[in-house]
């Protein structure tokens, strides 16, 4: 697992990133650098998102994350996808003391019926490895319920890949997960951009409300709030 570098300050309010399934802390280098301009300190983690199950997954990252925990200033998270059912698992485990907002980014809360078609092949399985099975509808649809920390939840509206998006997926959907699978129970504000699933984490938008969610604790209006409601997720 490799760390970014983080900001010297102290006093700076802390993110945490973390990429999705099969990515890298490249992926998210545009955000983290409007976060660093922002006034936050970040911390960009690469971890093994392919090699192992997703509770495992949050045990890897803890060593790093604790350490950069210590700084006398709140610590948010920031989250892609899968990146986002890690940081529920970490929290859930090793709830850092000065917890502040987590943003998520087109997190399959409720599943991906792309990896419900996809499961069953050996090459999905060998190249997304256990956490890639956690993906499913069937696996996160009813998974634990409520958070009880402040949630933003950002689900994109447009897709690249015109196979999933339009034969695969529910619309409205960002080509790998659908509006309504984003959204979580407990979440404390929710908005739908029109992005695709890759495009979300540098998407102007995506990273404006980002910032306004981590300072406020709530989404800026103007925004278009999806009426979605699940009874699990």
């Amino acid at each position: 697992m490799r760390e970014a570098p983080e900001m010297d300050s102290a006093r700076w309010p802390g993110v945490v990133l973390l990429h999705g399934i099969a990515r890298t802390s490249a992926s998210l280098k545009h955000l983290e650098r409007a976060l660093q301009s922002a006034g936050f300190a970040t911390l960009n983690i690469d971890y093994a998102s392919r090699e192992r199950p997703i509770a495992v997954l949050a045990d890897d990252i803890h060593p790093a994350i604790a350490r950069f925990a210590e700084r006398d200033a709140p610590l948010h998270f920031v989250a892609h996808s899968m990146g986002g059912l890690v940081t529920r698992a970490y929290i859930a485990k090793h709830r850092p003391n000065r917890l502040g907002g987590v943003v998520m980014l087109g997190t399959p809360n409720g599943g991906s019926e792309v990896a419900d078609l996809l499961s069953g092949s050996r090459l999905y399985r060998v190249f997304y490895g256990p956490a890639g099975l956690e993906l499913t509808t069937a696996l996160r649809s009813c998974a634990p319920a409520a958070v009880d920390y402040p949630v933003g939840v950002i689900a994109g509206n447009r897709f690249i890949d015109p196979v999933a998006g339009l034969f695969i997926l529910p619309r409205p959907n960002d080509g790998r997960v659908t509006v309504q699978n984003a959204v979580l129970a407990g979440m404390t504000d929710h908005i739908v951009v029109k992005a695709s699933h890759t495009g979300l984490p540098s998407h102007a938008t995506v990273i404006a409300q980002t910032i306004a969610f981590l300072r406020e604790g709530r989404f800026r209006s103007g925004t278009t709030h999806a009426a979605v409601r699940r009874s699990c997720a």
